[in-house]
């Protein structure tokens, strides 16, 4: 559902809110969030409701139709909203459990476990890496093996990296990293940085984000596919062997459902086999139906965006968030503004910095968000400690901006913006307006916030117009630089690449195109040489005092410039947990450091081990 807000006054939009919150949908990024290249497409957060697939469903699995014990089952919502098509991770659309992008463990695994609350690398399938010169060496579990009963090799993890290479799939950009990927001996791997490209950070990444594959069922799929990608493709996959903990039980258009694997290798890891002897993704027709399941104890788990959550627990269900009070959420990315910085009047960086100081973040946190933000605090870092620990916060204070409506009017009073008969402040002969702020129709919390940036900066005497075109038009509008002020997620995501790949996206301007052709990172045009150099030099540091210098440095650089303002605070993923049938899910401050990553994403999926009924 979608309510046209262009030109709605602010009072009739924060009416709208609480309504249109419940229709919308929030689902993490796509696959493409973590390569960069200039031919890398980005699907950003904030709002990309997967529509409910025109193709028809699967044909059923074997296993059993009927409800699987309640006590038994593990019941979800948020990451299915179509039938499911495929379970083929090189498909490009495979259906819930299978995935790329969010490093998710239950049926395919990664090699290691992401853990957004710290940034450590867990083992998983490997054990334990080690940067030799310029090769990553990792070794990896001689327990591990496939559902079939295969060992999983070395020669699986080198096959599943070629496949990047050999055909254009999810994680074919990291080849602009590496030069080869090559089995030592049977249990231990080595990744070889491209000497022309030594990016560490990248390579990193890379180990917790791709799915590794058996290479002796893809070997035979494509022989059958005659090497072509796009018949691979077609492959349905429909009893995926992987080497994680559930295997395919049952799906239909109404829900899938996944069953552990008692002969789980990882027994020996964990300790014990996952609670929960089935996983039901039930497919909701949209948020209402789905928060509705989800209050009434039908869903334990819920990865959408609930408005007001707190109305969830009046009454005295057993529902939590991983934070006992506001935000509730864990932060897991920035959605920002970007100027065009080629637009006369906003290529001024004073304007720029009036605008950011006339922004009522507070307001945007309660009213589009359901105050699941904390205060703003703008930085190149998350206020997480993974990350806020790169910066020296002393030595960036006075740089940082708040909302203070009276300092930007005499920040522009300065610099001798004066107000027109209008209101609307003119300098050196620009009218400082119509400025026109662009997000997605329909993605009723980036809309809401953009209409009270419109708002604010009428305060200070800036006109800036809502604009919210179809998404495809504001992709096109985002990659060409045809606007003037545009909203976006500059790199979301937990990985170990962050905050680099925050900055690269907001500041690094080598390879990007001129206004008219497409970038898919620097939108705003934005160019400093010395930020470029730092972004350049980071990932081959590996000294913490050395990392968290540069990194002060370019939040300077970006502080001082300002290319971008965040605007909020959000979760990678949306974890909501209904305690009526299982117990015992992660919670701050619990001492388990077990992150809210929906029970299945990364060292997330070590809450399935420790909840119960």
């Amino acid at each position: 559902m979608k309510l046209k807000l262009a030109s709605k006054p602010l009072i009739a939009l924060l009416m709208a809110v609480v309504l249109i919150a419940g229709c919308q949908t929030v689902q993490p990024p796509s696959a493409s969030e973590t390569p960069k290249t200039q031919g890398d497409n980005k699907t950003p957060e904030g709002g990309t409701k997967t529509e409910p697939s025109k193709e028809p469903a699967a044909e059923p699995a074997k296993g059993d139709a009927k409800e699987t014990p309640r006590n038994e089952t593990l019941y979800i919502n948020g990451l299915q909203w179509g039938a499911p098509t495929n379970f083929n991770l090189l498909s490009g659309n495979p259906a819930f459990p299978i995935n790329y992008g969010s490093s998710r463990e239950l049926v395919y695994e990664t090699l290691f476990m992401i853990n957004e609350l710290d940034g450590a690398l867990e083992p998983l399938l490997g054990t334990k890496y080690e940067w030799k010169d310029d090769t990553l060496h990792v070794e990896l579990n001689k327990d591990a093996k496939w559902s079939d009963g295969k060992p999983f090799t070395s020669e699986d993890v080198a096959y599943t990296y070629q496949l990047g290479k050999k055909y254009d799939i999810n994680w074919s950009n990291y080849w602009t990293y590496i030069s080869d990927v090559s089995a030592d001996g049977p249990n231990a791997v080595n990744i070889k940085l491209n000497k022309d490209n030594p990016n560490k950070l990248t390579v990193l990444d890379s180990i917790e984000l791709i799915p590794m594959l058996p290479k002796h069922i893809w070997e035979e799929i494509e022989k059958k596919a005659n090497n072509d990608l796009t018949a691979i493709r077609k492959e349905m996959n429909a009893d995926p062997v992987g080497t994680g903990p559930y295997k395919m039980y049952y799906y239909n258009d109404q829900k899938i459902t996944i069953v552990r694997d008692d002969n789980y290798w990882g027994k020996s890891l964990f300790g014990k086999l996952p609670a929960p002897k089935y996983i039901t993704h039930v497919i909701y027709k949209d948020n209402a139906a789905g928060d509705l399941a989800f209050k009434s104890g039908q869903v334990d788990v819920s990865q959408q965006f609930i408005p007001q959550v707190w109305n969830m627990w009046k009454g005295g269900a057993p529902i939590k968030t991983y934070l006992r009070d506001a935000p509730y959420y864990v932060p897991g990315s920035m959605p920002s503004i970007f100027f065009n910085l080629s637009k006369k009047g906003l290529d001024n960086a004073d304007v720029r910095r009036a605008i950011a100081m006339s922004i009522d973040y507070k307001k945007i946190s309660d009213l589009a968000m359901s105050g699941y933000s904390a205060p703003m605090e703008p930085s190149l870092t998350l206020n997480t400690d993974a990350e806020s620990k790169y910066v020296d916060k002393e030595a960036i204070k006075s740089l940082q901006w708040t909302t203070d409506v009276k300092a930007a009017n005499e920040l522009l009073d300065k610099i001798g913006a004066a107000k027109g008969k209008d209101g609307i402040r003119v300098l050196n002969g620009t009218r400082l307006g119509p400025y026109d702020v662009e997000c997605p129709y329909g993605w009723s919390d980036w809309n809401a916030a953009l209409e009270i940036v419109a708002q604010s900066a009428k305060a200070v005497g800036i006109e800036i117009r809502t604009k919210f075109p179809e998404a495809p038009v504001w992709n096109n509008d985002l990659q060409t630089g045809k606007f003037d002020i545009i909203m976006n997620t500059p790199a979301g995501g937990v990985n170990p690449s962050q905050p680099w790949s925050r900055a690269h996206d907001i500041m690094y301007s080598k390879q990007v195109p001129k206004i008219g052709e497409m970038a898919f990172w620097n939108w705003g045009r934005y160019k400093n040489d010395k930020a470029d150099q730092i972004l350049d030099k980071i990932p081959a540091i590996s000294d913490e005092a050395q990392l968290k210098s540069l990194y002060t440095e370019l939040t300077k650089i970006w502080l001082t410039d300002i290319p971008s303002v965040p605007l909020m605070y959000r979760p990678w993923v949306f974890h909501t947990v209904n305690e009526s049938v299982w117990k015992g899910f992660p919670i701050d401050g619990d001492g388990s450091n077990i992150p809210p990553q929906i029970a299945m994403d990364g060292a997330g999926i070590r809450a399935l081990y420790q909840i119960h009924n």
